[in-house]
């Protein structure tokens, strides 16, 4: 092949590149374009169900005063087999901190995000004998992902802080004591400095987050995992970071407690409902100067896991909706 026929192969494939660039980047803006609302959520009266009176109770929100100390909320989607020793390990520390300290007071809301297994009757199960005012069951109908169901069950509780944990008990739930000892710490200090020792100015009314992380894990993980998992585990971390920033390293671990204040701000503007929902929460967060603190947590691998080597192409595309979406100003922060 001569000089010139090999520079009208290269301008043809530059220009094959050129047009599949501009009609991912065309995809991607419509979808930004389209999602810019998103966070509106708009939806109809949201009601918990009482199964030993069958009575509705409808659902507090966010904005309310809080009404209990704690609030734990779990997304939970075809966990029929997985969830019930993960409430019961849960719900015997809530139990047990609650006969030691009468101020702790608690609710476990369970987000149903569309379950075609029992997973309705395992979660209402606990409703019976734990009553719904410990227990509760948010039903979303049909399957929204992860961060919508975590964001629903935010947007319903009644907690001056609120963890989200996974229905897999992965993270021991008593590592929620290292992440309440680290928000206290940090909203003591912004207290004393905005509060000026008033009384009523408490731990929820400053916005902070603690993020529970595995990355203290990560060596060992690296050493036991394939090739190929590390290097598409490594290159998620760089996209991560060229999207949110540097801050936390374990944006995914799904362990993480907020103050009322900080669940107010947040949850009223995250757009992204699947798995990615975490690497918006900090970019949030850094938008709104909430301070954040990542915590060291016990976790250990549990079978079933539903995040797979096709999540990291979801994942990827997420993720350039929201640093698309953010910085161009198409999907606008409510304040």
């Amino acid at each position: 092949m001569g000089g010139g026929g090999l520079w009208t192969v290269v301008e043809l494939l530059g220009g094959v590149a050129l047009l599949l660039f501009i009609a991912i980047a065309s995809i991607i803006l419509f979808e930004v374009y389209n999602r810019r609302f998103n966070n509106a959520h708009v939806e109809g009266e949201a009601i918990f169900e009482d199964p030993n009176s069958l009575k509705k109770v409808p659902c507090p929100s966010i904005f309310d005063p809080a009404e209990k100390y704690m609030s734990l909320i779990i997304p939970a989607f075809n966990e029929e087999h997985r969830l019930p020793s993960a409430l019961d390990e849960t719900i015997n520390y809530l139990q047990q901190r609650g006969e030691k300290d009468k101020s702790f007071t608690y609710e476990v809301v369970i987000v149903d995000d569309g379950s075609v297994d029992g997973t309705k009757k395992v979660a209402f199960d606990f409703v019976k004998k734990y009553k719904v005012e410990n227990v509760r069951v948010l039903l979303l109908g049909r399957n929204y992902g992860k961060g919508e169901a975590i964001r629903k069950g935010m947007l319903h509780s009644r907690g001056e802080l609120l963890l989200m944990l996974d229905a897999d008990g992965a993270t021991k739930v008593y590592d929620l004591e290292k992440l309440e000892a680290q928000i206290r710490t940090v909203a003591g200090k912004e207290i004393n400095v905005d509060g000026g020792g008033d009384s009523s100015f408490g731990i929820h009314d400053v916005p902070v987050v603690a993020f529970g992380s595995r990355a203290h894990l990560e060596d060992k993980a690296l050493a036991t995992r394939k090739w190929y998992r590390n290097f598409l585990m490594k290159g998620f971390h760089l996209v991560v970071l060229l999207a949110a920033g540097p801050g936390i390293r374990d944006t995914q671990c799904g362990f993480k407690m907020f103050t009322r204040a900080a669940a107010q701000k947040l949850f009223r503007n995250v757009r992204l409902k699947r798995w990615c929902f975490d690497v918006e929460l900090v970019y949030l967060c850094k938008w709104f100067r909430i301070p954040m603190v990542e915590i060291s947590v016990t976790w250990s691998e549990i079978p079933g896991s539903k995040v797979n080597m096709l999540s990291i192409p979801n994942m990827l595309w997420e993720l350039a909706l929201m640093s698309v979406g953010y910085r161009t100003g198409m999907w606008r922060i409510a304040v």
